[in-house]
């Protein structure tokens, strides 16, 4: 059996591509939230994407506000914001896939494309989630998904320029300004 190779260096935090044998990021096998096979380069069309593990019933759920209003501001400089649901945090996604696109849309008018619920840590991590994992935040510290709403900007390439905790408002200056960097 291989050993899984090491974690990128911390500069590729900073848009180095991730190397190792893993499949690009952008072509790692998903489903849509309506349970559609798709990977984030059909989601994204290949454009720079902010990729953010969400949960209906947080308490940094408001933050799909913040989140809409960037994929609506940056959509036509080729821009998008991705979804991924996940239960792991204290159930706090524990709907069907219905009731999370029916809260999304009906609560916070959310246009941006959603993946299937999946696990974030864990053995039973999805491998999306196991490649985003190993980047480092801007602190320098890798490692699981501390909470929902992490948040990962990827350029166009699907290389990971930045890495925000939780609590970093979707509008904020410095997720504004990676976002700004993959633009054209």
């Amino acid at each position: 059996m291989e050993k899984d190779p090491p974690a990128p260096h911390p500069s590729h935090a900073r848009g180095g591509p991730l190397h190792g044998g893993h499949p690009s990021l952008l072509d790692v096998p998903l489903s849509t939230l309506q349970g559609e096979p798709t990977t984030l380069r059909d989601l994204t069309g290949g454009r720079p994407a902010l990729v953010v593990n969400v949960a209906s019933r947080c308490g940094l759920t408001p933050q799909y506000a913040g989140l809409e209003s960037l994929h609506e501001e940056y959509a036509a400089r080729g821009f998008t914001v991705v979804g991924v649901p996940c239960n792991q945090f204290m159930g706090q996604e524990p709907g069907t896939a219905e009731e999370i696109a029916e809260f999304c849309s009906a609560t916070y008018g959310v246009t941006f494309p959603m993946t299937e619920k999946v696990e974030v840590n864990g053995p039973a991590a999805h491998p999306l989630f196991r490649q985003l994992t190993a980047i480092p935040d801007v602190d320098g510290k890798d490692g699981e998904v501390a909470w929902n709403f992490e948040k990962w900007v990827l350029s166009g390439q699907g290389e990971v320029v930045a890495r925000f905790r939780p609590r970093t408002e979707p509008d904020a200056p410095e997720v504004r300004a990676a976002i700004e960097s993959v633009l054209p």
